[in-house]
């Protein structure tokens, strides 16, 4: 069945859809998820042609890319890739694999344009095509990876597990996955799972977002931690009919190949108790704050409580030298891991956003950044 929906899926995004406006359903990248103007300068600099197809559902560029190696999963025609190659600059080195040729060959046209565009002096970003469940088998290396990006594919990908054990295979210890996908709040029926559009539009494969904490934990990446989230309306009857009452979101998380196995809140290992964090402020284009997720803002030079888990994971993680730490580890309590929920439900923070009064849009359509 897999092998079934990996051609349907294929076909889909190589012949069905011919740009974006194809897509049958409101979810797409919406404007208001970036919230960073460097960011959206760097999108609004890539080629029409390859914007125009473009399918993501959020905002996968974290920060402090300059420099580093990149992959980006289902890389379609290479918007990401190139504007997150604009931002790793020269000395960086951006990947990008797919499994539709066709789309390969749409970003391969403008590798040149954009190195041009950017003023490089050679290209810094490539495209291979091959299967993000086996990335080895396309050339790529183990442990080499500093971030590993991706938009709105693993949902299209019926082996959850492969895709991730791959993806943390090629990370560096201490690599970050940072990535926007489609979730849901319940587990999906035969009836949705047998639907090729509801495949292709990414319902039909969305992960209940529990589902996502079980694998990160089997694999070993660090507790994933929820960056952003918007709900996906659905507008279209029949979608509604076969869909029911589930709910969807798009949600940005980002996890870690920690440098060490870390305890989680949910183990009895887990150390509980509070540290304190200062952010230096060096990041590029992040000198006065840093996010790192939708609870924690750190302010440069200002001392924050943080719980140990994830001051474990900060420090296990390619950001630890961007803060100083101050851990007092006989000042622990018992039930203090449970300070931080971990394993925070999204819909559960979009809810609490609607009931405090906060505008929250649904992902949709937009022809621009």
């Amino acid at each position: 069945m897999a092998d079934s929906i990996l051609e349907n899926v294929k076909e889909y995004y190589g012949t069905v859809l011919k740009s974006r406006d194809d897509l049958k359903s409101q979810v797409c990248y919406k404007k208001d998820l970036i919230d960073n103007k460097y960011v959206c300068k760097a999108i609004s600099e890539v080629h029409s042609d390859v914007s125009a197809k473009y399918y993501g559902c959020g905002l996968c560029i974290p920060p402090r890319v300059n420099g580093a190696n990149i992959l980006d999963l289902g890389s379609g025609s290479g918007r990401d890739c190139f504007a997150v190659s604009k931002l790793a600059g020269i000395d960086g080195k951006v990947v990008g694999i797919d499994m539709i040729g066709d789309q390969v060959d749409v970003a391969n046209t403008y590798i040149q344009y954009h190195q041009e565009k950017f003023g490089f002096d050679k290209p810094n970003v490539k495209f291979v095509e091959g299967y993000v469940e086996d990335l080895q088998s396309a050339g790529l290396e183990k442990d080499y990876f500093d971030i590993i990006i991706s938009n709105c594919v693993v949902n299209l990908c019926p082996d959850k597990e492969a895709v991730l054990s791959a993806a943390f295979s090629v990370l560096k210890p201490g690599g970050e996955l940072y990535f926007s996908d489609m979730y849901t709040d319940t587990h999906q029926s035969d009836i949705v799972k047998g639907n090729k559009t509801l495949w292709g539009e990414g319902f039909a494969g969305s992960l209940h977002w529990k589902q996502l904490h079980e694998i990160a934990n089997k694999i070993g990446y660090s507790t994933p931690c929820l960056v952003s989230c918007s709900p996906i309306k659905i507008v279209r009857e029949d979608f509604k009919q076969m869909l029911g009452d589930a709910k969807y979101c798009s949600a940005t998380y980002r996890l870690f190949k920690p440098l060490t196995p870390l305890p989680r809140a949910d183990d009895p290992t887990c150390q509980g108790g509070v540290g304190l964090v200062t952010y230096k402020g060096e990041i590029l284009h992040h000198e006065d704050l840093f996010n790192f997720d939708h609870v924690l803002t750190l302010l440069k030079g200002v001392e924050t409580s943080v719980p140990i888990e994830k001051i474990n994971i900060l420090l296990s993680s390619r950001y630890a030298e961007e803060f100083e730490f101050n851990v007092d580890n006989n000042d622990v309590s018992s039930d203090s891991c449970n300070g931080w929920n971990c394993l925070e439900n999204p819909f559960d923070v979009i809810k609490k956003k609607v009931e405090s009064g906060q505008q929250v849009k649904c992902c949709q359509k937009t022809k621009g950044c």
